[in-house]
């Protein structure tokens, strides 16, 4: 054998070793799923039996939480590490409509922003985003493929992903995604089902038939679908490093999940037909299908799970499993507190209590992440930007994350610890929050008065928020203040700005 024909060949199985050597990167994120609905955080009637393994083959987080209480700007902080007082993405700003015809979606994403994706694309990964986005429509900067994502499959709207029976969703194709000398494309996936407004007019309880329910349900089922090119995706990238972030769309209402689905439960619950009077789509088992869509939710985990183990890919992938903010208040026919959604926290979705920003997080890496372990390190979905440029030896400066990588892998001597995490949210009534140690400040009603009292409570002794202790601690009051000057940054939106 020649000796350039060996360094050929050694180039080439170094290649493949080091391309071996990169964990694939699953994260997995819920849409409205409480701290309290998962059997492994404490729930007692819905049953998650492969997120609950999951948990007990990896790490589970007890303080985790999402940057905001609602989804896109969510969304934003964990692609780009950045918290609510810096984020570019900071609300729902919403544009068209619920129609297909006026479909468009949320403000997009800057043009410079960096997002995770980007990050490990530098690093040699191919990535892809499944599931909802929600940080920018086609055709606009803010697009999955114009940041960081090789291939997306989902919805861009999160409007449209009310409905779990969409006409449509979309697919897009990265300029090197199909191996082509051909520029990157956006389609329209026809699921081959009529449109649904999920919004409509309420039924009449006195009128209503079966067939009236039936109108709200279809054939193909978006999250089965996003399942579908997960694992596909997961297929034709099986021999080099990949970044999966597949962002399912349960257990958000509208209610609607599978008939099968809903026979699991039917019969366990109290409970009568709602007819839409308090939004989204009417259904005639509200209780069962809401339980219904979080195992369904589950099962879309395991099948992922068992891919990944088929392919002998199970030793070499990173999977995560976190939700985008708290479990939803009570609307379209789905009670928080019949299930404990929230575990006992205070607050929904919507609030800077715990309620609405603690959320599960489940990692679980063989060989490296220590088996059924529990972690009560105080952290953050922004967080998951500097572990990934942890893991990848990257140095970036630019997020104001820290890398969770000691505490996951069973080093946590060297894990850094945040001094505090800040939280703002404009819609509602204007809210401000501050994790510090044990130490917990909330600030609400902003918009009317900017000079509204700190409330303060010690979650150590008191983790359900319900005794307010600022008069005791005026220190901690001056030293919230001080946070909230610091971190705060004008923001482009004039809605968002209830600070300044």
């Amino acid at each position: 054998m020649s000796t350039i024909l060996k360094t050929i060949l050694t180039c080439l199985i170094t290649s493949v070793l080091f391309a071996q050597q990169k964990p694939n990167i699953i994260y997995i994120y819920a849409d409205d799923l409480g701290y309290g609905e998962l059997g492994c955080y404490g729930q007692k009637v819905i049953k998650t039996p492969n997120i609950d393994k999951l948990a007990s083959e990896g790490i589970k987080f007890t303080q985790h939480y999402a940057g905001a209480p609602v989804c896109a700007p969510s969304r934003c902080m964990l692609m780009t590490g950045k918290n609510a007082g810096h984020a570019y993405i900071r609300g729902n700003f919403e544009f068209g409509d619920f129609t297909d015809e006026n479909e468009k979606g949320q403000l997009p994403l800057e043009a410079k922003a960096f997002t995770v994706a980007e990050l490990l694309k530098l690093k040699g990964y191919t990535t892809a985003l499944v599931g909802k986005w929600g940080l920018g429509y086609n055709e606009t900067e803010g697009m999955p493929t114009k940041q960081g994502f090789d291939y997306f499959y989902g919805y861009f709207d999160q409007k449209q992903s009310h409905n779990f029976y969409p006409s449509h969703l979309w697919e897009s194709f990265g300029d090197a995604y199909l191996n082509q000398n051909t520029k990157g494309y956006t389609v329209k996936d026809d699921l081959g089902q009529p449109y649904i407004y999920v919004h409509s007019k309420a039924l009449d309880p006195k009128m209503a038939t079966p067939a009236d329910f039936d109108a709200f349900k279809g054939k193909a089922y978006a999250p089965e679908k996003m399942t579908e090119k997960a694992i596909g995706f997961i297929d034709k990238n099986k021999e080099k490093p990949f970044f999966l972030y597949l962002a399912y769309t349960l257990p958000h209402v509208s209610l609607q999940a599978p008939a099968e689905w809903i026979n699991k439960y039917k019969g366990q619950f109290d409970e009568q037909p709602y007819y839409g009077n308090n939004g989204y789509a009417p259904t005639l088992y509200p209780k069962s299908t809401y339980a219904a869509m979080v195992s369904y939710l589950d099962a879309q985990v395991g099948i992922i799970l068992e891919k990944i183990k088929a392919l002998g890919l199970d030793d070499n992938t990173i999977v995560m499993f976190s939700s985008d903010n708290g479990a939803t208040f009570k609307t379209g026919g789905f009670d928080p507190a019949y299930f404990n959604s929230m575990g006992g926290l205070r607050g929904t979705k919507g609030d800077l209590y715990e309620g609405g920003i603690r959320i599960p997080f489940i990692a679980k890496w063989p060989g490296k992440i220590p088996v059924g372990k529990t972690s009560d390190l105080i952290s953050s979905q922004i967080d998951f930007f500097a572990t990934m440029a942890d893991l990848n030896g990257q140095k970036k400066t630019d997020t104001d994350g820290i890398s969770f990588l000691p505490e996951i892998t069973g080093t946590s001597k060297n894990q850094k610890k945040h001094e505090y995490l800040y939280f703002e949210f404009s819609e509602k009534t204007g809210q401000v929050a501050v994790r510090l140690g044990d130490w917990k400040g909330v600030k609400s009603n902003m918009k009317k008065n900017k000079n509204a009292p700190w409330e303060i409570y010690n979650l150590k002794t008191d983790e359900r928020e319900a005794v307010d202790l600022a008069t005791q601690h005026p220190e901690l009051v001056k030293k919230f203040e001080e946070i909230v000057k610091k971190e705060h940054t004008p923001v482009q939106v004039k809605e968002w700005e209830f600070i300044n």
